[in-house]
């Protein structure tokens, strides 16, 4: 038996809890002496105890739990509630994260207006490259709509590459158009071929373009921070922006965090 003091520190929950838990009827004392009113526990609730706190950690309320316990749900049930549960967890933490680096990015950019770092920004003239490419389109710019296109497009790239016998010779270069109701995504890798269609995919010569270009490192969801700055850096060095960035992709491990794009900005002399 453990006084509700030892209990509490075993089970790394307070005291005040375990009486509330009591006064619903989640978690009753083995025993409780009829002269001090003392509540005493044994080790077996512990195992009750851990249910009730990682039931009410993953967003159960206390009735919901209750229910839960009392319909004896088979050990197997309820591990498959708890892992549902925390799946759903970990997506919205995903997506709080990444909302977060994207209002960090947007108050970067309003904190740093009118001040564009020459020493990032580098001019290239950039030669015509011929390619093997896939399309789709996109709903919008957003992060959120071109991601899921733009990825799978790559892995369906690479396996008809694979299939045709032909490797790329080059890092990948990703393309955007305005299509007026949606945004066309070329996905694009290098290669040493006849251009046509045919095998899946089109083999075409990207044209030569000047460009002002930088280095974005990590997610593509914040690389328009660096696009809107290499247009500022264009606007005040007395150019004019044409058409959408090209994205050089130069490191794309697993974790998009630790990801390296050049992002390469058209410009032209006004």
């Amino acid at each position: 038996m453990f006084t509700i003091g030892d209990f509490a520190r075993i089970g790394s929950v307070s005291v005040r809890m375990l009486r509330h838990y009591d006064a619903l009827g989640l978690l009753t004392p083995a025993r409780v002496n009829p002269s001090t009113g003392y509540r005493h526990y044994e080790a077996g609730q512990l195992s009750r105890l851990n249910r009730i706190i990682a039931l009410k950690d993953l967003g159960f309320t206390l009735r919901q739990v209750g229910e839960i316990l009392d319909e004896k749900v088979p050990v197997e049930q309820l591990q498959g509630m708890l892992r549902l549960r925390r799946a759903e967890l970990e997506h919205e933490a995903v997506d709080a994260r990444t909302r977060l680096a994207r209002v960090e990015a947007r108050l970067a950019l309003i904190e740093s207006e009118g001040r564009w770092p020459d020493g990032e920004v580098v001019v290239k003239e950039l030669p015509a490259i011929r390619v093997a490419e896939l399309t789709a389109i996109a709903a919008s710019y957003e992060p959120d709509d071109i991601g899921p296109v733009i990825q799978p497009l790559y892995g369906r790239l690479g396996a008809l590459l694979d299939e045709a016998g032909l490797a790329p010779v080059g890092a990948g270069i990703a393309c955007y158009e305005d299509t007026g109701d949606g945004v066309l995504i070329r996905a694009t890798f290098p290669v040493d071929a006849a251009p046509g269609i045919g095998r899946g995919f089109a083999v075409v010569d990207l044209p030569p373009l000047r460009a002002a270009t930088t280095v974005h490192h990590g997610s593509m969801d914040t690389a328009y921070v660096a696009i809107q700055q290499l247009i500022g850096w264009i606007e005040a060095n007395g150019h004019q922006s044409v058409g959408y960035a090209r994205e050089l992709n130069l490191e794309i491990p697993k974790d998009p965090d630790h990801w390296v794009v050049e992002l390469q900005q058209p410009f032209k002399a006004r």
